[in-house]
């Protein structure tokens, strides 16, 4: 019985962490959402933040944040059209997890280069 009670354990870990990874994995996400949420809010301003990153795979992983409502798309009615994002109050629950991160990558980075 104990086993089978660990598997269920195991399953009831796994199952959400694996769906929060659906929605924040990926090598541009976090990066994204962290520029947005610095004040990045112009489509220029948050491509020219993430080195590397191409404006086909920078409109799409916005597309997919704005439907997991992670980030806003605000069109500016003037002409021309004007185009912000913005984090949704939502993302703020990712503030502590973005953080833990970065802590958790400068002490890797430590530990494996010893720098």
């Amino acid at each position: 019985m104990a086993q089978k009670e660990t598997h269920c354990d195991c399953l009831n870990t796994v199952k959400p962490v694996r769906d929060a990874l659906d929605v924040i994995s990926g090598k541009w996400k976090l990066p994204i959402i962290i520029s947005v949420g610095v004040g990045n809010d112009r489509f220029t301003d948050i491509q020219e933040s993430i080195p590397g990153i191409t404006p086909k795979v920078l409109a799409k992983e916005l597309k997919d944040l704005e439907q997991h409502k992670l980030i806003k798309r605000n069109v500016l009615g003037e002409y021309p059209v004007k185009i912000s994002y913005k984090l949704e109050p939502y993302a703020d629950t990712l503030t502590p997890i973005i953080y833990s991160l970065k802590d958790w990558g400068i002490n890797h980075k430590k530990r494996v280069t010893g720098k």
